[in-house]
């Protein structure tokens, strides 16, 4: 990186296909599609220097022309996030490329800061992604909670699925819920295509395990973050009642 401010290229990587949400970047009750209120936010960062959608999809390229968002068409059969912004990423000149998710339309600007930010300060990171203290309300036992554990470091040591970590003398633990946000050194990026997928991945379906089984370093900013994620229709209309109820303020 150079002495000066970095370029912070990101990408926001989406498809139409999701499983339990079909058609959910394009879903549009606020009157903008979902996409696009996540490349709204993360407009928002001071560190970003330039935000990019990327897909297979002509309704999105679309959807993100009509609206002045800049748009990559990529192959199809991308298996995750990552795999997608590295084909996007081909070409581009960036001296961190971040990967935030398509159905994050409430990320704060500070959470995106900080993972740009311990990246940068982490000269031992080829990663940075972000995680949060679960909420009271939250179950640590759901599966749909990626939680992650750290060392003394700072760096990642595992991210499931599972409760982690088990606490057998039933004292309190503070878990740590992983926001799906990655600031990637482009180097690491180019790698992550050319990794062969790992069983770790393979059994949680979690991206990340990737790098940790290829013996890359992932540094954990931890923040205060409360902005949930969309993954089925029902968070979504929750999503919908917070934005109207923030516009009538």
């Amino acid at each position: 990186m150079s002495d000066t401010r970095p370029e912070v290229i990101a990408i926001i990587p989406t498809h139409m296909g999701s499983t339990r949400f079909p058609g959910k970047a394009l879903a549009a009750e606020t009157g903008r599609a979902l996409v696009l209120h996540v490349a709204d936010a993360v407009q928002r960062s001071n560190a970003v220097s330039r935000v990019i959608v990327a897909s297979e999809n002509t309704e999105i390229a679309q959807a993100c022309e009509s609206a002045g968002i800049e748009h990559i068409i990529t192959g199809q059969g991308h298996p995750n996030g990552s795999s997608r912004i590295s084909e996007a990423a081909i070409g581009l000149h960036g001296d961190v490329i971040l990967n935030v998710q398509g159905d994050e339309p409430e990320i704060e600007p500070g959470t995106i800061d900080a993972t740009i930010a311990a990246l940068i300060t982490d000269k031992d990171a080829d990663v940075a992604t972000a995680a949060t203290p679960l909420r009271d309300d939250d179950d640590p036992a759901d599966p749909n909670l990626v939680k992650v554990v750290t060392g003394l470091d700072g760096h990642a040591l595992y991210f499931s699925r599972s409760l982690i970590p088990m606490n057998r003398d039933g004292e309190n633990t503070e878990y740590l819920r992983h926001i799906g946000l990655y600031a990637y050194r482009p180097a690491t990026l180019a790698a992550y295509a050319t990794l062969a997928p790992t069983p770790l991945e393979t059994a949680e379906r979690l991206e990340q395990l990737r790098l940790l089984e290829h013996g890359y370093r992932i540094t954990v900013a931890q923040v205060d973050a409360g902005h949930p994620g969309i993954d089925t229709a029902e968070q979504y209309q929750a999503f919908v009642t917070r934005w109207r109820a923030r516009q009538a303020n």
